[in-house]
C-alpha cells in the first residue's frame, strides 16, 4: 500500500492533499499540449474541464447545462465566464482567477431562443479575447458546444476544430494530488459497501440500497452521488443500468455500481452480493467474473496495452450476445477522474485494433460481467486501479475475492444452514423412495 489514506479535513501538523498544487498542475498539463497543438486558443463548455482549467465550481446542478465556458489562449491564463452572480464569488474567493471571472450567458441548452442573440453575444465575447491577443486566425478548439454557438463562430470568421481529443489526454495522467482525491473517493464507497452488507436482507428494496449508499457517501463529504445502480435477482441478467423498487428475496443474486465524486473526482466501483445463501450456478459465474477480472489486473503495469488486457476477455459471443457492441461495458475498462468515463477505454470493441500504452499515473477502473447458467442470475466485479512506477496499486479494498453472502444466518437443528444451496432442496432418499413408490403404483403394468 503505498497511497495513503487521509481524513476528509486540512491540517496543519500534515502534509496531505495539497489545492493550491492541484491547481497549477492541472492548468499546466492543459498548457502544455495546448502549447503543442495547432490551436491559438482553446474554449471549454465541459463542466469537467471548466473545472479542470479554472479551478471552479458552481454545484452539480449546472453538470449538464454546458452554461459555463472558459477560454484558455496560448502563453496566457484562462478567462471564466459563469452564471450570474458566480462569477463575483469567484472574484472574491478565487484569487487565482480575480477579475478574468465574468458573467455569461449563452443558450441554456436552448431554453433561449435565437433572436435572445445569446449565440452571437458569446461569439463576440470569444472573437474580442482573441484579437487582443492575435489569435483570431488560428484555429478555436472546443470540446462541446451548442450549434448556435457553433455557427456564431463560424459567421465570426473563427475556424473551429476539435479539443475535445486535447483535454481528454491532458487529463489521461493523474496529478499525485489526483490520485491522493481518487484514493479519498473510493475510501467513502468502502464505507458505503460496510453498510450496505449489514443492511440488506429478505425485505430490502434497491431504491433503499441507494438511500443509504447515497447518505453514507453524502455523510462522508460527497459531493456528488451521480448514481447507484442496485440490481438484485431477475433483473441481474441482462444487466439494465439502473436500480428499481424491487424487494431483495432469500437467494437473490444483487450487485451494486457507487459513483459519486469527492471534490470533483469520481469512482466506478461494483461488488456483488447474494442475500442469504448463493446457488451453485452464482457461485460458478461469480468465480469466472472475477478469473476474467484478476487476469486483466494481473497485465497492469506501464509498458503493457490495452489491447493485451482486452485480449485476456471473452468474446461477446462466448457469453450470449451477437457482438461486441451488443456487450460493450459489461467487459470494460475506463479511466476515472472529473469525469466517470475517461482515457484509456479498454474494449474488445475497439482496443485489439486501436491499443494505446499504459503509462504510470493512469488511473482507470476494470469491471467485467459473467451471466450464469440457470439463465437469469449474474456477477458483476470492477476494481480500481492506479498504475504505478513498477506495475499498480487497487484502491478499490471492500472485500471481493469471493462472493459474499448478506444477511441473516440461519440455523436447523443440525447447524447452519449452508450459504451455496439450491432455492429448491435435493430430495432425501426417504422422498425419492416415496416418489417411486408412488410411480410404481401408478404404472401402465401395474393396473
Amino acid at each position: 500500500m503505498a497511497l495513503k489514506t487521509h481524513g476528509t479535513m486540512a491540517v496543519d501538523w500534515e502534509q496531505r492533499i495539497d489545492f493550491d498544487r492541484l491547481r497549477r498542475d492541472r492548468l499546466a498539463r492543459a498548457k502544455a499540449l495546448l502549447a503543442k497543438s495547432e490551436m491559438g486558443a482553446l474554449l471549454c463548455f465541459d463542466m469537467n474541464n471548466v473545472r479542470y482549467i479554472t479551478a471552479t465550481h458552481i454545484g452539480t446542478w449546472a453538470q449538464d447545462k454546458i452554461s459555463r465556458f472558459t477560454l484558455l489562449p496560448q502563453n496566457d491564463e484562462p478567462i471564466l465566464w459563469d452564471f450570474g452572480s458566480a462569477a463575483k464569488h469567484h472574484q472574491l474567493n478565487c484569487p487565482w482567477l480575480g477579475e478574468r471571472s465574468r458573467a455569461g450567458i449563452p443558450l441554456l441548452r436552448g431554453a433561449m431562443s435565437p433572436e435572445m442573440g445569446r449565440a452571437e453575444d458569446v461569439a463576440r465575447k470569444i472573437k474580442i479575447e482573441l484579437e487582443m491577443r492575435g489569435l483570431h486566425k488560428q484555429p478555436l478548439g472546443i470540446d462541446v458546444v451548442e450549434p448556435p454557438i457553433l455557427f456564431a463562430l463560424q459567421r465570426e470568421g473563427i475556424t473551429v476544430v476539435d479539443g475535445q481529443q486535447l483535454m481528454s489526454d491532458a487529463r489521461v495522467i493523474k496529478t499525485q494530488d489526483e490520485i491522493a482525491l481518487l484514493n479519498t473517493s473510493a475510501m467513502m464507497v468502502d464505507a458505503a459497501y460496510e453498510e450496505l452488507y449489514r443492511a440488506m436482507k429478505p425485505g430490502f428494496s434497491e431504491n433503499e440500497a441507494v438511500g443509504l449508499a447515497s447518505k453514507v457517501l453524502y455523510d462522508l463529504g460527497s459531493e456528488y452521488v451521480e448514481g447507484v445502480n442496485a440490481i438484485s435477482g431477475e433483473r441481474c441478467n441482462p444487466h439494465p443500468h439502473l436500480f428499481s423498487d424491487r424487494v431483495l428475496r432469500p437467494g437473490d443474486p444483487v450487485y451494486y455500481d457507487i459513483l459519486h465524486s469527492y471534490m470533483g473526482y469520481r469512482t466506478c466501483y461494483y461488488r456483488c452480493f447474494s442475500i442469504g445463501y448463493a446457488s451453485h450456478a452464482l457461485v460458478d459465474a461469480y468465480k469466472r467474473c472475477r478469473e476474467y477480472l484478476d487476469a486483466a489486473i494481473s497485465l497492469v503495469r506501464p509498458g503493457c496495452t490495452t489491447g493485451q488486457i482486452a485480449a485476456v476477455w471473452p468474446k461477446a459471443q462466448d457469453f450470449g450476445f451477437a457482438n461486441e457492441e451488443a456487450a460493450f461495458a459489461l467487459q470494460f475498462g475506463h479511466g476515472i477522474g472529473l469525469a466517470i468515463w475517461e482515457k484509456p477505454v479498454i474494449s474488445r470493441l475497439v482496443s485489439l485494433e486501436h491499443s494505446h500504452e499504459i503509462k504510470p499515473g493512469m488511473v482507470f477502473a476494470l469491471e467485467t460481467f459473467w451471466p450464469s447458467r440457470d439463465g437469469w442470475s449474474a456477477a458483476r466485479i470492477e476494481e480500481e486501479i492506479v498504475v504505478t512506477e513498477t506495475g499498480h496499486e487497487v484502491i478499490t479494498r471492500f472485500p471481493a475475492e469471493e462472493l459474499l453472502v448478506a444477511g441473516t444466518q440461519y440455523f436447523t437443528v443440525n447447524g447452519p444452514l449452508a450459504t451455496v444451496r439450491e432455492t429448491e432442496p435435493t430430495p432425501s432418499r426417504r422422498v425419492a423412495e416415496m416418489v417411486e413408490a408412488v410411480g410404481q403404483a401408478v404404472s401402465p403394468a401395474s393396473r
